[in-house]
């Protein structure tokens, strides 16, 4: 099946020219794999509030880190870690839970050498689909299933886990935005990051009729964009949200061929 005016927007929007509101951009700076991967969950994490706060803050914390989060973390104390949250925060997120994020992350890194490579031994062990790669690298990181509050949260509480679900479609795919890094793991499994706007969206789409956010609502909006690009189902998520903040018509078109 294919939607036309889906793969116009996607052909419209994504691209750098709009990037400036996203702090994707950020990532665009990393070559290494190694580094960006570790960029790539720390600014997911805290890529909620306003664009302008969130860079700052993404690079406050990746500044403290000497703009090398994979090397500082692999070898970094406790001690250090702690000494680096010092006197952070970004919104909600404070010096507390952004120690519990990086000492987790520095333990994860000592233990399996990096992200992709803890993440894809979960697909080999136990065949998991995103949802427990997710589910597992939350424990992982957090010590304990439930997460870390406002900053790592678990599908299995059904959050949407939007944040998780962009660190994946940004290491997991590459194209114009989205930078990549990994090659092993499927882009036909990933879920769309979905929050209020992208939620606002496909409800104006009528392709979903949740009123928050959640997990399930955001594997119903997947498996919705599926059936138009079953093997990269999180495509238009960056151009549709870019066509969405300029209320551009095409959505009105999109809608039709929904119906």
């Amino acid at each position: 099946m294919r939607n036309k005016w889906l793969d116009i927007c996607y052909h419209s929007y994504n691209a750098r020219e709009f990037v400036k509101s996203d702090p994707v951009q950020v990532l665009y700076h990393f070559e290494d794999p190694l580094e960006r991967e570790v960029a790539v969950l720390l600014t997911s994490s805290i890529a909620y509030g306003r664009v302008k706060s969130i860079l700052n803050s993404v690079h406050t914390l990746l500044g403290r880190l000497g703009w090398k989060p994979h090397a500082f973390l692999s070898g970094a104390s406790s001690g250090e870690i702690k000494k680096l949250c010092k006197g952070f925060r970004h919104r909600f997120t404070g010096p507390e839970a952004m120690f519990q994020l990086l000492e987790g992350t520095s333990r994860l890194l000592r233990n399996y050498g990096s992200l992709e490579a803890f993440s894809r031994s979960r697909c080999v062990e136990n065949e998991l689909t995103y949802a427990g790669i997710i589910s597992d690298l939350v424990t992982e990181i957090a010590g304990q299933p439930d997460g870390i509050p406002h900053l790592l949260p678990s599908p299995a509480g059904n959050s949407a886990c939007k944040r998780l679900c962009l660190f994946f479609r940004w290491m997991v795919r590459r194209d114009e935005i989205d930078p990549g890094g990994w090659d092993r793991l499927d882009p036909a499994g990933l879920i769309i990051p979905l929050d209020v706007h992208m939620l606002r969206n496909c409800q104006k789409l009528g392709i979903i009729s949740h009123r928050t956010p959640s997990w399930h609502a955001a594997l119903s909006v997947t498996e919705t964009f599926r059936r138009f690009s079953p093997h990269d189902p999180v495509k238009y998520d960056f151009a549709m949200t870019r066509a969405s903040m300029f209320d551009d018509p095409i959505l009105n078109h999109i809608r039709t061929e929904f119906r």
